[in-house]
């Protein structure tokens, strides 16, 4: 098993992408990227402790390669815009990749130029090292399963879903 810490806007959306892929066993949704221990959902949002939303995706190399992780992460959020997702702005929805050691960040430089190729434009993604990744309040966990109807969920989420869902079906567990 392996496991990558991705940021990419809120993390609501990338928990419900990389929940739908085979071979991913679990994804925990957190912050990470900061400098205040042990920070809650409210203090994240206000912007002022430098983490961002991210989700760890643990997945098996076997069954789904790390490079479709990648660029399923680079599909399903816009790498073009700088501390923000649409309508949520701020550090805490920055595009991010948080990697664990000189092999991982080599292969996060590898993802960003594959993008580069799909993606006009200057790609803003920073990599950055992983530092303490804290576990989000239970209720942020399989948000998008736990609440269909939310209207988060109806208008962000679900149409990264389908997009990830037609691009990578192949992979769709």
């Amino acid at each position: 098993m392996r496991t990558f810490v991705l940021a990419g806007g809120c993390f609501w959306c990338l928990d419900a992408v990389y929940r739908t892929l085979r071979g991913v066993q679990d994804v925990v949704s957190g912050y990470t990227g900061g400098d205040v221990a042990g920070p809650s959902y409210e203090l994240v949002c206000t912007g002022r402790t430098g983490h961002a939303e991210a989700v760890a995706v643990t997945f098996d190399p076997e069954v789904i390669p790390a490079e479709v992780i990648l660029d399923v992460f680079f599909t399903l959020h816009d790498p073009r815009q700088l501390n923000r997702q649409g309508a949520d702005v701020g550090t805490q929805y920055r595009s991010a990749m948080f990697y664990a050691d000189d092999a991982q960040r080599a292969e996060f430089e590898a993802a960003i130029k594959r993008a580069s190729e799909w993606w006009e434009g200057e790609i803003v993604t920073t990599l950055e090292p992983l530092g303490e990744f804290y576990r989000a309040e239970e209720y942020h966990q399989d948000f998008f399963a736990k609440n269909p109807g939310q209207g988060y969920c109806l208008a962000v989420a679900l149409p990264k879903v389908n997009k990830v869902r037609k691009s990578f079906a192949q992979y769709i567990g």
